[in-house]
């Protein structure tokens, strides 16, 4: 049974519309709240790195006995990464001298025998620059994507191929806005790869949609209008999309609920990303090309009556 996909446009561009204007209202509410539109870890925001040094080396693949003892100081989102054999570094947000002894101290109670190699304070210019570094990355992507559709189809379909693109950044960042604001959720380098990998998704979406598109615009198009090419496309692409869409996303949900504490934000920005992907590659990206197409025909009728 067909889906009269594109005759419920109003439906489906309204609900994109308001999920993309609660998330631009939280990244606002952000910025004014704590001056960046989301909540931004210490990869960003800078902080104090321990390297530990092991007595033995399976010690240091027991990260979450390193966890555990961080989170009773509240720095459960530090980030833990094993540095060859023996080594162990730990990132926190910053800390004060006596916070960091405190630390220490309690590493010391909670740990097997291990050394302190070196501890440093990483500043913010550092994290200025992974930023800056994480959005040119972005822009760069959007852009040769862009251009990679615009060469492939026609300049209008890469047009609302970006709007997609740019729709589910958006409905990403926004969600983790809003959990910047009422969870305290922090984003780290982590999400700026998870929303180039949604954006490499959406993309690959929409351009199975528009293929079809394309397709059958060679060949049925002077037998039918274009937005019920558009909407016969949809539906031979619909249940392709959606499987694909459903097996990423069940690897995306084990990976949430079993891959540990740092992998969890990951999974949970690509969990949302995928599935922004796959309704802006169906609903929103096809559409906004039958409104556009219309709209041209409609100023062509009105320039030959004039």
């Amino acid at each position: 049974m067909a889906i009269d996909v594109v005759g419920k446009r109003k439906l489906w561009l309204g609900l994109s519309a308001a999920l993309v204007a609660v998330g631009i209202i939280a990244m606002l509410v952000s910025i004014v709240t704590l001056g960046s539109p989301v909540r931004l870890g210490i990869d960003f925001t800078g902080g104090t790195l321990l390297q530990l040094r092991f007595d033995k080396k399976e010690q240091v693949s027991n990260t979450g006995e390193v966890r555990a003892v961080l989170e009773k100081k509240n720095l459960g989102t530090s980030v833990i990464q094993p540095l060859g054999e023996r080594d162990l570094q730990i990132r926190t947000s910053p800390l004060s001298q006596q916070d960091r002894l405190a630390l220490q101290d309690l590493l010391k109670q909670n740990l097997k025998p291990f050394t302190i190699q070196g501890i440093q304070e990483v500043g913010p210019t550092l994290g200025k620059e992974l930023f800056v570094n994480g959005l040119l990355s972005l822009l760069v992507t959007f852009g040769a994507i862009a251009v990679y559709v615009a060469w492939r189809f026609e300049p209008d379909f890469a047009v609302f191929a970006f709007l997609a693109m740019a729709h589910d950044v958006l409905i990403a960042i926004g969600f983790f806005a809003v959990l910047g604001l009422v969870a305290g959720v922090e984003v780290d380098t982590l999400f700026v790869v998870a929303l180039l990998t949604i954006i490499g998704f959406s993309m690959t979406d929409t351009v199975v949609v528009y293929d079809r598109i394309r397709e059958n615009v060679k060949f049925v198009s002077r037998k039918k209008p274009f937005a019920q090419v558009v909407n016969d496309s949809i539906n031979q692409t619909f249940a392709r999309s959606i499987n694909t869409s459903l097996t990423a996303l069940l690897t995306l949900f084990a990976l949430f609920f079993f891959g540990g504490t740092t992998l969890k934000d990951f999974s949970l920005a690509l969990i949302i990303g995928f599935a922004s992907g796959t309704y802006s590659s169906i609903f929103n990206a096809s559409i906004l090309l039958v409104v556009w197409r219309e709209y041209k025909a409609r100023q062509k009728l009105n320039a030959k009556a004039s």
